[in-house]
Parts: C-alpha cells; sequence; structure tokens
C-alpha cells in the first residue's frame, strides 16, 4: 500500500508537469498581450505570440528551497530562448542548464560573457550561445532582446566580457518587458529605464543587510526602492521577484504592495501566485 501512495504522489506530480508544459504551448496571446508563468525566485516563462522564452530556469531539486519548481528540466520542449542574467546558481542553475543544452529543440542562449566558459562546460552549443552586449539591442525570431547593466549590489565590468550581471529589455508582442536580474538602483539606470516606455517591469525586492553580506549573500533593492523605481521610470505594470526561495533571503510581497498603495495608488502591480499563468494586456493591443 505505501509503495502505491508513492506512485500515485509521482504520477501526481508528473500530471502536473505536463499540464503546465501544455498550458504553456496551447496559450494564443494576441498581439498587445503576453503570458507569464512564475516558477519562484526570478524564473519565469514568458509568451508572446508564438515565442516561449525562459529566464533563469531554475529547476533544481534541493532541500534549501522553500518550494520544489512545479517540473522537472527534462520537461521542458518548448524554450526558443533561454536568458540568464548572471552565474549565481539559483540564475544559472548548473542542474537545468546542462539538461537544456542536451535537447534538440532549437533553444538559443544568452547569457553574460562572464558565464560563458560555465555555459560551454555545461554542454552548450558555441553556436548556440549569445554574449549579452549590454546596451544593444539583437533582433531574435518574433522578439527583439537588450541586455541592461545590473549592479548586484555594485556594477562589475570587464572590457572583454561586457557587465557580469545584467537584465534583460524584451520587445515581444507588442508590448516592451523589463526583467531586471539582480540589481540595485545606480546611477543612470532610471533614465535608461524611462526611455524605454516599459509596459511591464520585473523587480527583485529582497533587498539587502551586513548581515547577509557577511553570510556572502549579494544583495538588492528592497520593497521601498523598487516600487520608487516603478514609478520614477514611469513603469506600467510592476511585478516583485525574488522574495520567495530561501527562507534566510526573503521577503513578504505584502510590504511592497502596502508601499504602493499608500504612497502611489494609481501604480498598477501584480503579485505572482506560485507557478499562476498570468495574462498582461498593453494598450497596443487595443489597437489591433
Amino acid at each position: 500500500m505505501e509503495g502505491d501512495i508513492t506512485v500515485n504522489k509521482q504520477t501526481d506530480k508528473r500530471r502536473t508537469s505536463d499540464a503546465m508544459i501544455r498550458e504553456m504551448d496551447k496559450t494564443h496571446m494576441p498581439y498587445g498581450m503576453l503570458a507569464i508563468w512564475f516558477l519562484g525566485q526570478e524564473s519565469v516563462v514568458i509568451k508572446g505570440g508564438n515565442t516561449i522564452i525562459y529566464i533563469d530556469p531554475y529547476l533544481a531539486a534541493q532541500k534549501a528551497r522553500v518550494f520544489q519548481a512545479p517540473f522537472r528540466p527534462e520537461d521542458v520542449t518548448n524554450a526558443a530562448y533561454c536568458l540568464i542574467t548572471h552565474e549565481h546558481s539559483d540564475h544559472l542553475d548548473p542542474s537545468t542548464i546542462s539538461v537544456l543544452a542536451q535537447k534538440d529543440n532549437g533553444t538559443l542562449f544568452i547569457a553574460p560573457g562572464f558565464c560563458r566558459s560555465q555555459m560551454l562546460d555545461l554542454g552548450v552549443s558555441p553556436g548556440k550561445l549569445l554574449d549579452a552586449a549590454t546596451g544593444q539591442w539583437w533582433e531574435g525570431d518574433g522578439v527583439r532582446i537588450k541586455p541592461v547593466p545590473a549592479a548586484h549590489e555594485e556594477l562589475d565590468y570587464d572590457p572583454a566580457r561586457d557587465h557580469r550581471y545584467v537584465g534583460y529589455l524584451l520587445e515581444l508582442n507588442g508590448v516592451t518587458l523589463y526583467h531586471a536580474g539582480d540589481t540595485v538602483i545606480y546611477p543612470g539606470l532610471i533614465d535608461s529605464l524611462k526611455a524605454e516606455h516599459i509596459d511591464l517591469g520585473m523587480l527583485p525586492i529582497n533587498g539587502r543587510d551586513a548581515f547577509r553580506w557577511a553570510r556572502g549573500l549579494v544583495g538588492n533593492m528592497n520593497y521601498r526602492e523598487a516600487a520608487e523605481l516603478a514609478v520614477a521610470a514611469e513603469i506600467e505594470t510592476v511585478i516583485p521577484l525574488h522574495y520567495d526561495m530561501f527562507a534566510g533571503n526573503s521577503e513578504k510581497p505584502g510590504y511592497f504592495v502596502d508601499y504602493l498603495y499608500e504612497h502611489y495608488p494609481e501604480q498598477k502591480f501584480h503579485v505572482l501566485a506560485r507557478f499562476e499563468r498570468f495574462v498582461y494586456v498593453s494598450a497596443a493591443a487595443l489597437t489591433k
């Protein structure tokens, strides 16, 4: 009987994995709309038109996680693009990238030059790996992508490898999306983002402090800074990220919501439930 219960639990988990991938594949996004699936931490899947993009897919099964990923790396069959923001293992997950690299799905990987050797060691083909060239738009099939410097407490730049930490601007299906990666606010960031007329911004809110730094945990914006950045950069709708995966490096997204509600009640936001499909509709959808 005990063995049967274990099998049933495994079967249910597998069925959930299949259902989520199937939902991604079957979701149709008209012009001016994006679908977003939240996998936890800063790991998201974005679909516009028929293009599916994984950003920082963190699917490793680890005891340190507050909750496990909704599916395994082996289940991923639909990634047209895989974008990596930096080399920390909850963003560049070796157990995920090594599996995706072995699949013959045509996935194109984009990552900072600082990550190139690790990505190649994990099996990514050189012909399927692009360095994240900050400040430059790259034209792909169904998407435009521009890496943006990120300051994971500090900017880290090398002339041969560009910025160590990046976020990404995406122009996809008539929507401009900004995924900040891990960053604090640095001089020039607000103006550069404001110039892009961002529809949907995804910002870390877990913050930083001396005690976490002493434990080797490099920090990000706190919830107040993220809220102020969204307003100052005139981001139409903002989504908080990076608050839910590790007990010792977390934050309550309700603080972010309360701060916006008290200080900027007209700023639109959405807090993603675990594994939900969130559909964003931009003003561009009304013109088609």
